[in-house]
C-alpha cells in the first residue's frame, strides 16, 4: 500500500504540467476584429455624420437673403359705396419688399454653422478613440476573467488528488495521514469552486458588456488566449515629457478649440445687432377709370426703411457682454481639459511603470519560488516528511500567484491603452487609432 501510495502521490508533481494542455476548439474573438466590430457599427458616428451634413446645409441656408415679401391690397376704397371709379385716390396695389439683415450677420452665421460642423469631424475621431479604448478595456476585462477560471480549473484536479492521497493515506492508516488533512483538503477544494463561482460572475458580466459592442451570442462569447504584442509594448521613454502645447492636437481639444471658434464668431455676431436692418420695397398701384372715363395715371412708390439701435443698453450690450463670457468660459474649460489630461497621461504611465516592477518581480523572482517552494513541499509530503496543510498552502500560494500575475498583465494592459489613448495626436506620438490597434 505505501509502494502504491509512493507512486500516487509522484504522479500528482506532473498533474499541474499536463491538465494545463487541453485545447479548446471553439472560436475566439481577437481584439482587433473586436475594435473593428465597434467602430464599423457604432451608430453615434452615423448620427455625427448626419448632423454634422445638416449643420453644412444650414450654413447654406443661414448666408442666404431673406425670401421677399409681396403684398397685395386694395387701397383707399370709399366706404359709402366701395365703387373703385368713384374716388381718384382708390387703387389696386402689389407691392414687394426685401429685407437685408444687419451687416454682415448673414456670413457670420454661415461660418459659426461651418465651425460646428468641422467640431463634428474631431468629435467622431475622438469618439473612434473612445470606442477603442472601451472595447479593450471589456476584451481584457473578459480575457484576465477567462484565463482566471483556465488556470484555476487546470489546478482543482491536482487538489482532487491531493484530497484522493489524503483520503487513501488516512484509510490505509500507513503513511501518517490524518481526518485534518481530508477536512483541509475538502475545504480548500469547496473554496476553489467558491472563487470560479465569482470569476464565471464575472466573465458572464464581462461577455454582456463586450457582448453590446460586437453583437456576439454573449453565451459562447470567447477571446484569444493571448493579449496583442502591442499592448505589451515598453513605455516610451519620453512619456513624462510633454506639456500643455504638445496636447492640443488631441482630438477632443481639436473638438473644443472648433466650439471655442464658433463662440468667438457669436460675439461677432451680437456686435452686428448695433447696425440697422435695412428693407427696401416697391409698390405700383393700379387705378380704374374715373366715372366720366378719363384714364388715371396708375402710381408706383419706392422706399427704403431702417431701424435705429441707439438703445443698447439693455439689449445689445448685454449679449455682446455674454457672447464673450460665453467664450471665455469655454476656454477656460478647455485649460481643465488639457490639465486633466495631462494629469491622466502622467497618472496611466506611472502605473505602467510600477506594473513593469511587480510583473519582472513575478516573473523573475516570486513565481520561480513559490513553485520551488510548492514542489519542494510536495516531495517533502510524498516522502512522508512533510505536513499536508503546508503542502496544500504552498499550491494555493503558487496558483495564487500565477492569477495575480495575469491580473497585473491585464491591468498594465488597459493602462497602456489609457495612455495611448490620452497622448493620441501628442507630438512624437503615434495616434490611438484602430489602425494603431492592429499593428
Amino acid at each position: 500500500m505505501n509502494n502504491l501510495l509512493h507512486v500516487y502521490k509522484t504522479a500528482i508533481i506532473g498533474a499541474l504540467f499536463f491538465t494545463s494542455l487541453g485545447l479548446s476548439a471553439e472560436p475566439r474573438l481577437a481584439l482587433e476584429e473586436a475594435i473593428d466590430i465597434a467602430v464599423r457599427g457604432d451608430p453615434w458616428s452615423a448620427q455625427s455624420i448626419q448632423l454634422q451634413k445638416a449643420l453644412l446645409d444650414e450654413s447654406v441656408a443661414a448666408a442666404a437673403l431673406p425670401d421677399p415679401r409681396i403684398t397685395l391690397s386694395a387701397a383707399n376704397l370709399p366706404t359709402d359705396t366701395f365703387d373703385t371709379r368713384q374716388e381718384g385716390m382708390t387703387q389696386a396695389t402689389i407691392g414687394l419688399s426685401q429685407r437685408f439683415p444687419r451687416g454682415d450677420s448673414r456670413y457670420l452665421a454661415r461660418d459659426k454653422k461651418k465651425e460646428l460642423a468641422e467640431s463634428q469631424s474631431f468629435q467622431r475621431e475622438n469618439r473612434q478613440e473612445l470606442v477603442i479604448r472601451s472595447v479593450t478595456y471589456l476584451w481584457l476585462e473578459l480575457w484576465k476573467t477567462q484565463e482566471s477560471v483556465r488556470l484555476i480549473e487546470s489546478n482543482r484536479g491536482l487538489f482532487e488528488q491531493l484530497a484522493d492521497v489524503a483520503e487513501a493515506g488516512y484509510t490505509s492508516t500507513m503513511n501518517g495521514s490524518r481526518q485534518q488533512d481530508i477536512i483541509r483538503a475538502s475545504l480548500e477544494l469547496t473554496r476553489l469552486d467558491d472563487r470560479l463561482t465569482a470569476l464565471h460572475s464575472r466573465m458572464e458580466t464581462a461577455r454582456e458588456e463586450l457582448g453590446e459592442w460586437v453583437g456576439s451570442d454573449t453565451f459562447r462569447l470567447r477571446v484569444s488566449e493571448r493579449i496583442p504584442p502591442n499592448l505589451l509594448a515598453r513605455l516610451p521613454s519620453t512619456a513624462f515629457d510633454f506639456s500643455d502645447n504638445t496636447l492640443i492636437s488631441h482630438s477632443s481639444i481639436r473638438a473644443t478649440d472648433q466650439l471655442i471658434d464658433a463662440g468667438a464668431i457669436d460675439i461677432e455676431l451680437a456686435r452686428q445687432a448695433y447696425k440697422p436692418e435695412w428693407t427696401v420695397s416697391a409698390q405700383y398701384g393700379f387705378r380704374d377709370r374715373a366715372p366720366n372715363g378719363q384714364d388715371r395715371a396708375d402710381l408706383f412708390s419706392v422706399g427704403i426703411g431702417f431701424d435705429l439701435p441707439i438703445f443698447t443698453g439693455n439689449r445689445q450690450d448685454r449679449t455682446v457682454s455674454a457672447a464673450v463670457a460665453r467664450v471665455e468660459a469655454a476656454k477656460s474649460d478647455r485649460m481643465l481639459q488639457v490639465r486633466r489630461i495631462k494629469a491622466e497621461a502622467r497618472a496611466a504611465a506611472a502605473r505602467i511603470k510600477r506594473l513593469d516592477d511587480r510583473i519582472r518581480l513575478y516573473e523573475q523572482a516570486l513565481l520561480p519560488q513559490t513553485a520551488e517552494q510548492a514542489n519542494a513541499a510536495l516531495s517533502a509530503y510524498n516522502n512522508d516528511d512533510g505536513d499536508f496543510a503546508e503542502a496544500v498552502r504552498a499550491r494555493i500560494a503558487e496558483l495564487n500567484a500565477q492569477v495575480e500575475l495575469i491580473q497585473m498583465t491585464a491591468e498594465r494592459a488597459k493602462n497602456l491603452t489609457s495612455f495611448r489613448y490620452l497622448t493620441a495626436g501628442a507630438s512624437g506620438r503615434p495616434s490611438f487609432s484602430l489602425k494603431n490597434s492592429q499593428e
